[in-house]
């Protein structure tokens, strides 16, 4: 399940880089408030939706909370969709005047796939909270210069619910701009009237990609030892044999509205422990039942509110080359998923199924 996913910044379950690139960012927050006390809270993965949400400002109608983005438990629990969501919990446990508030950990989200992208990122959130909130362009500047040393970044103006004069961060790569971060002054409503703090949220797994020059997401968690071994420290990563991709289209037939996060939650959850071998899903086109040939809408059982979608599958094992029998078994199975249940709803709470390469697949696509 979801929750079986291991929190690469947490020592506990083993070492890795990402718990580096933390250990940075905090000694460099740390030394522009050298008095504060730093407090770890890590909480759980299971929060309430409240603090998820609601004690972080958030308003009832905010599009956070629809279950295409956020993975509910229960009527008042989800898994917890951003670090902030331990603010709450940690403000309602502090017992210092001055304290930066370390929040590191595994977030869940309903996400598209590709090769930036994973429903289970990492995150950091730092706030400091004491009796003066000193400058958040400041503390934004030695974070950055201890994550990417050398790296260019700028501020934009942005709205978050639980900051005020709100920015978001971003890098400089080749050509573009990246965001890896938000920050803004501790809103009121979340840290209490009679304080004053600054909040500073960081994406952990772009950092670290940018640090040591990694392209593809899932290299972060691989087992080949040729590329695990290079996740212990932030030297450059030095790419090992690329395989190749594997490239499959489905046409199938989904309900109207039907996005690249729905999908990617969807595939995630029917593909279940051979999930890591997809780098990407995208929709390539979507027609409308009254543009298709009677034989298509019928070959396909077009129902009332769906569409026909065409869908490309790229796989790829980053271990080895992957058999064409195997690829074509992932799509049978995905075929099959995607046209047999299409009540399936982007608000279900996505699990392993159990299956594996070996499973039972579906028929194939057209």
């Amino acid at each position: 399940m979801s929750l079986t996913v291991r929190d690469l910044t947490d020592p506990a379950a083993g070492p890795h880089a990402m718990q580096t690139i933390v250990d940075t960012v905090v000694r460099a927050a740390h030394a522009q408030h050298p008095d504060a006390t730093v407090v770890v809270h890590r909480g759980e993965r299971i929060v309430d939706i409240a603090d998820n949400y609601d004690r972080l400002g958030y308003s009832p109608a905010a599009a956070a909370r629809d279950g295409r983005y956020s993975r509910y438990v229960d009527e008042r629990r989800m898994l917890r969709s951003q670090t902030s969501a331990l603010i709450p919990g940690a403000l309602r446990e502090l017992s210092v005047p001055e304290a930066l508030i370390v929040c590191p950990g595994i977030v869940y989200r309903r996400d598209s796939i590709d090769r930036l992208h994973t429903g289970t990122p990492h995150q950091l959130d730092l706030w400091w909270v004491g009796s003066s909130p000193g400058s958040l362009i400041t503390l934004v500047g030695a974070v950055m210069a201890a994550a990417l040393p050398g790296a260019e970044w700028r501020t934009n103006p942005a709205v978050h619910p639980y900051t005020e004069s709100g920015l978001e961060i971003e890098a400089r790569v080749g050509d573009a701009w990246v965001e890896i971060g938000e920050c803004g002054l501790a809103a009121a409503h979340v840290i209490g009237p009679d304080r004053h703090g600054l909040a500073l949220g960081l994406g952990l797994d772009r950092l670290l990609m940018l640090r040591k020059g990694i392209d593809d997401i899932r290299l972060l968690r691989s087992d080949d030892p040729r590329v695990s071994g290079q996740m212990l420290d932030l030297a450059p990563y030095r790419p090992v044999s690329a395989q190749p991709a594997a490239r499959r289209d489905l046409s199938v037939a989904l309900p109207a509205g039907v996005t690249a996060e729905d999908l990617g939650d969807r595939v995630r959850e029917l593909l279940g422990p051979d999930a890591h071998l997809v780098e990407e899903v995208a929709i390539e086109s979507v027609t409308l039942p009254s543009a298709l040939p009677l034989a298509s809408r019928e070959r396909l059982g077009i129902r009332e509110g769906e569409v026909n979608v065409l869908l490309r599958v790229v796989l790829r094992d980053l271990r080895r080359a992957l058999p064409k029998q195997t690829a074509n078994a992932l799509r049978d199975r995905l075929y099959a998923g995607l046209m047999g249940d299409r009540a399936w709803s982007g608000q279900q709470l996505a699990v392993d199924d159990g299956d594996s390469l070996a499973g039972q697949p579906g028929p194939v696509a057209a």
